[in-house]
């Protein structure tokens, strides 16, 4: 009997990976998103309430994980069908990584918008600052920034998922075998996922201003070339890399844990299927 099929597999493997990564590094992202805040990281709370705003986290996180990896896995491997050069090979990766990207900001976008939010209100709760932000200015806030997190996703998916799957080939070939361990699948995340961050990393920097402007501000319209241009002008072209460290950190180790976990979780599934 088969328990679980090729789209169970992804729903549950990404689910338990989102949410793994989402939990162990979430301090990390809270000093990434003070960091690159208009007011600064010690305006923004500084090192206090590392954790706030994880309630939305523990709501979203598993559910839009698992819409990435189902639409990923689903688009690539119907793609991969019709073709198996590696130039092939690449462009569906690439597809189904932007595929994967556009359904999951459904889910993902709103538990943003909340969770940076209260990242740098770090006296109020999470329900607080969801209650606050809708009243104040309605349901839309909850997909503020949309655009511009399909704008940063689709080129960080881009470049991480298929140098995560080529270099997961190059491990497969050194062991003589069809498929890396899971260690390795983790440690080929890693170092894809430190690359994307780095060369994204202004596109979040946007993102964030957008996602933490006041209704008033004329940064909430979520033009991407005014907001950069405002950053640049105020602040200078480095402004547009504030947080790199962190968000190199978080999506290194995040890509070790969440590709690693992803994998090893689908490999267990496979297992009792």
């Amino acid at each position: 009997m088969v328990f679980f099929s090729e789209w169970s597999l992804a729903l549950c493997s990404g689910a338990v990976a989102g949410l793994s990564v989402d939990l162990f590094l979430y301090p990390i992202d809270t000093l990434k998103t003070r960091l690159q805040s208009k007011e600064g990281l010690l305006k923004s709370g500084g090192f206090r309430r590392l954790y706030a705003g994880i309630g939305s986290i523990a709501v979203g996180s598993a559910p839009g994980a698992a819409l990435f990896f189902t639409a990923y896995e689903s688009t690539r491997k119907y793609l991969l069908k019709s073709s198996d050069s590696r130039a092939s090979q690449v462009v569906c990766d690439m597809v189904g990584a932007s595929v994967g990207e556009i359904a999951a900001c459904a889910v993902r976008v709103p538990v943003e918008v909340i969770k940076q939010r209260a990242q740098v209100s770090a006296n109020l709760s999470t329900a607080q600052v969801f209650s606050k932000s809708v009243k104040e200015e309605g349901l839309l806030v909850l997909f503020r920034g949309y655009k511009i997190t399909v704008f940063r996703e689709v080129p960080f998916s881009f470049i991480q998922f298929p140098l995560w799957e080529m270099l997961k080939q190059q491990m497969a070939k050194r062991n003589g075998s069809m498929e890396p361990t899971c260690f390795q699948s983790a440690l080929c995340g890693f170092i894809a996922g430190g690359v994307s961050a780095g060369l994204t990393t202004p596109l979040d920097v946007v993102k964030t201003r957008i996602m933490l402007a006041s209704k008033n501000d004329n940064v909430s319209s979520g033009l991407i070339i005014p907001v950069m241009t405002d950053v640049v002008k105020k602040e200078g072209m480095s402004a547009l890399f504030s947080g790199l460290l962190p968000r190199v950190t978080w999506i290194s180790v995040g890509g070790f844990i969440f590709l690693g976990m992803y994998d090893a979780v689908r490999s267990l599934f496979s297992s009792i299927a």
